[in-house]
This record gives C-alpha cells, structure tokens and sequence, in this order.
C-alpha cells in the first residue's frame, strides 16, 4: 500500500468515540442511532465468580460514530431494544458471546444479525479466525489484545481500555460490507446469515440449556440433580461449579444412597449442608 492509500485508509476509518456515563445521554444516542441502518455491536464484561454476566461496557458503532456505553454508571438501557430490533442488521464478531450478554444482562433479544467470524470462516474454508486477524485480513492494522483480560470493572476505565473498546466496534460495518460482496459473488450470502442467526439464538437461550446437553446420555436423576444445581446458582449468583462440579454430578449419584453417603457427598462438594440439601432434593 502506497502512502496515498495509506493517508486516505486512516481518514477514512476515523471515527469520533463517545464514552457515555450518564443516563441523561439517553436522547443523545437515539438521535444518532435511529437512522443508522447497520450497526456493529460489542460487549465488555466479566464473567469469573457469578452465574450471570455482569456487563460493563456496551459497545455501538455506526459507519461514523462509535459509542462506548458505561453500563455501571447507566441506570437503564431499556430503550435501546426498540433501536435495535429495528435495525437491517447489526453486526458482530463471534454472536453467540455477545447475544448471551444482551439477553442476559439486558434482556434484548436479537437474530436479525451478520457475523463476521462466521462469514469469514465461509469465505477461506478454514477455522474461526479471532477479530484482530479478521480486521488484519482486510486493512493495514495490527490490533493491540493487551487488554483482552483486563478489570473491565474497575473504573475510571484506563485509556489503554477505551482505546481497545472503541477498536473492537470500529471495522465491524466495513469489514461486513466487504465480506457481503464476496460472498453474494459465492452464492453464500444467505447461507452466513442463517448461520449467523442459529448462532445468536444459542446466546439468546437460557444458560443451563447448553450446559445441560453437554451430558451425555443423562437420565432423569441426572438432570434433577443437574438442575437443582443450576436453580440453586441462580438464587446466589454463583458459578454452578461452585456447588459442585460436572464431573461430581455422577459419581455424587452413585454414592449419596450409601451408609456413609453423607460423608461421601461432602467429600465431593466440601460442604456437609451442601451434602444434606442434595441427599434431601434426591429422596
């Protein structure tokens, strides 16, 4: 790429980011949202120690605007589902993430969607590619992932954080556009949104559901046991490993009938109430 193309290629991808941290900004996104016809969507969140996501940063990109949404400091996003599902598409890298925390933590759910992870995968036949070799596939750019793990709870958020935010969002919409061309050339336009949309409603599914057919071949007792766990994780907001783990739920089965089975059950979940609870749920 020559220095022209250089110069014009940073012009043009230039975007003016705003960090909102109040909800008196509501106004301020409708306006700018409500004639965007495409949409990229990200999320920044944190998922170590509960059962549910907790979101911290929503972020919307439009073909010249993108908007860094401070999820803590906004009391409600209500009005953003109405923006969305009227949208053309909204595009997203890896949908199933990002659907799991908007239905999750805000309770939209979408499918009208173009993944560009997907798209890529249909275009080079290969495996899933992450975002920054997606968007080094198509421009000069080298994308930082330094704070791919960061505290996206702490605040203030670091500069390194909005900066990595606002990248994420940032190619979404042209990378699609370019994606869309070769694929309508491939006959394979429609095969990536059907795609795109089996793997949103997978997000847009309550959590145990995927946990759950992960058992194989479980049986009744199984999936009682399995489920009592999940409701209970729910009620605290815990990781369901917290309670006990997978690999626990059978053999917690095999033993909890037996003479020391109270012994047995707490050795496995370290926790003799714990151990009582369940005995209790299964007889």
């Amino acid at each position: 790429m020559n220095l022209i193309e250089k110069i014009y290629f940073k012009l043009s991808k230039k975007k003016e980011i705003f960090l909102i941290e109040n909800s008196e900004d509501k106004e301020f996104i409708k306006s700018n949202l409500k004639d965007s016809n495409l949409i990229g969507i990200d999320t920044e969140f944190d998922w170590r120690r509960t059962y549910f996501p907790n979101l911290s940063i929503l972020q919307i990109s439009t073909r010249n605007k993108i908007f860094l949404i401070d999820y803590l400091n906004f009391s409600n996003l209500d009005f953003l589902e109405q923006i969305l599902l009227k949208k053309d598409f909204l595009i997203f890298h890896s949908v199933r993430s990002d659907t799991t925390i908007l239905s999750k933590c805000l309770q939209i759910e979408v499918d009208q969607v173009f993944d560009i992870q997907i798209a890529e995968r249909f275009l080079t036949g290969g495996n899933n590619q992450n975002y920054a070799a997606i968007v080094e596939n198509y421009f000069p750019v080298k994308l930082s992932k330094s704070e791919t793990n960061s505290d996206w709870l702490q605040r203030p958020l670091s500069k390194k954080q909005i900066s990595y935010a606002a990248n994420d969002v940032r190619f979404l919409i042209d990378i699609f556009e370019k994606q869309k061309k070769k694929l309508i050339s491939m006959n394979k336009y429609n095969d990536v949104l059907s795609a795109s949309k089996k793997e949103a409603n997978l997000g847009n599914q309550d959590l145990h559901v995927s946990r759950l057919a992960k058992l194989s071949n479980a049986n009744e007792k199984e999936k009682k046991l399995f489920m009592w766990r999940e409701n209970l994780a729910i009620k605290k907001n815990i990781p369901s490993s917290y309670i006990f783990k997978d690999k626990h739920l059978k053999e917690i089965l095999k033993v909890y009938k037996s003479s020391d089975g109270l012994n047995k059950v707490t050795n496995l979940t370290r926790s003799r109430t714990l151990a009582k609870d369940i005995i209790e749920n299964l007889n």
